[in-house]
């Protein structure tokens, strides 16, 4: 940035909003009109998300990522009071409040989105060290060598680049499926791209001002990017509350549709999924098949070694089960130790090999509890469903072949007979 940028920098008490930490002199009246209560608001608004956000953690502290969005947030309202009362402050005191506050500000924002995807958060000594080489340069071009316009390019360095890494981070998942992290993430990297081309806004209103005072061209600058930052931080907190909303619905959903012992989809979710799979397997003229487990003398389990011992049962019963599967493949609990599975695009031939595979690897490995082994075998019924199939139709004939395995001697796979495929 050239002197003549810095020098302007300096001409506007207000113009710290800029992140140019220098000595302020006096603008005519004319050219001081609203940026004062532009950062006054942007002060008043960070405070305010701060305490609602900090509210909201105290009663969701399962919520990943809020905890450092508030730190965020704190730290932007560090930096609001600090352009407030910069006049009573040393300069390089201010200098070292205003740039490390709007660093840990975007630097604790990338940490939230990390930690909301459930992803690790990078190692600290190099953001450390990053925001330590910050302040080192800010101190230098303070006290060594005044220079407030290298001052604000290099205040824009760290932040920008932290809030586009956290645009990049959450813009993931699909829209239709995740809208509210696409939004947030244009929201923050639109901030993060105006945060690292701000020192441009010097140029283009200096050619759209030609023949005005310095001042004016620093105060509608000024305006500028005050107006922005408080549009971005009212935008930003929208978009952590859209996030908030989204890991809330999220998790209600999933306890609405799935079994919280065993973690597959309970009857009533199961049910709207393989009736969609019937219409899609209609639509695309493919076979359907439908398996009905039922784990045998799960009674004697539970009464031999008790409820838990039963618990830990069902859920390796699980777990042995989802490795015989597809990823594409749906598992279900209808209720108590039986289960259900819907094969999408595979043929009654291949669902019987499943079956049979499945039936051979649970009852290969019993259950290890206290030193004790329990038995465990399954009875499988398999269905294929037919045309105007609803699913209650289909799991009722599966049903019948699982109970017909039951009659046989257990621990066998008896498919339903054989009728005209979808």
């Amino acid at each position: 940035m050239s002197q003549r940028q810095g020098n302007i920098s300096e001409t506007s008490g207000y113009a710290a909003f800029l992140h140019c930490c220098g000595h302020p002199l006096q603008l005519p009246i004319f050219a001081t009109v609203h940026t004062p209560t532009l950062i006054a608001l942007a002060a008043i608004l960070a405070a305010l998300v701060t305490a609602v956000l900090h509210f909201v953690w105290l009663f969701n502290k399962n919520i990943p990522g809020l905890r450092l969005w508030v730190l965020s947030f704190l730290s932007a309202s560090v930096f609001g009071a600090n352009l407030l009362v910069r006049e009573h402050m040393w300069e390089v005191v201010s200098v070292v409040f205003a740039q490390s506050s709007i660093a840990l500000a975007a630097y604790f924002c990338f940490l939230g989105s990390r930690s909301y995807l459930g992803r690790p958060l990078p190692a600290h000594g190099y953001a450390a060290g990053a925001i330590a080489l910050l302040l080192g340069l800010s101190v230098y071009f303070t006290v060594a060598l005044p220079h407030p316009g290298a001052r604000f390019a290099l205040s824009g360095i760290v932040s920008g680049v932290c809030f586009i890494l956290t645009a990049v981070t959450l813009a993931e998942g699909g829209f239709s499926k995740v809208p509210a992290r696409y939004i947030f993430s244009a929201m923050v990297g639109f901030h993060g791209v105006f945060i690292l081309l701000r020192p441009l806004l010097f140029r283009l209103v200096s050619a759209e001002s030609v023949g005005f005072p310095e001042a004016y061209v620093v105060q509608r600058v000024a305006q500028y990017v005050a107006l922005e930052s408080t549009v971005a931080l009212v935008m930003i907190a929208f978009g952590t509350l859209l996030l908030i909303n989204e890991h809330i619905t999220t998790e209600l959903r999933h306890l609405a549709e799935v079994d919280p012992l065993t973690c597959v989809f309970n009857r009533r979710a199961y049910l709207t999924l393989l009736g969609k799979a019937i219409s899609h397997a209609e639509r695309m003229r493919q076979s359907l098949p439908v398996l009905v487990l039922d784990l045998d003398h799960f009674k004697r389990i539970n009464d031999t070694w008790g409820h838990s011992g039963g618990d830990d049962v069902l859920r390796q019963f699980v777990v042995l089960a989802q490795r015989c599967l597809r990823k594409e493949d749906v598992m279900g609990r209808l209720g108590g130790e039986e289960f259900a599975i819907f094969l999408p695009a595979a043929d009654g031939p291949g669902a019987a090999a499943v079956a049979e595979r499945l039936r051979t690897s649970i009852a290969s490995q019993p259950l290890n509890s206290d030193h004790q082994a329990i038995p465990l075998t399954v009875s499988i019924g398999v269905a294929v469903c037919i045309r105007g199939d609803t699913a209650e139709a289909v799991l009722k004939r599966a049903d019948a072949a699982m109970y017909l395995a039951k009659q046989r001697g257990r621990n066998r796979v008896e498919v339903a007979e054989a009728l005209v495929p979808v």
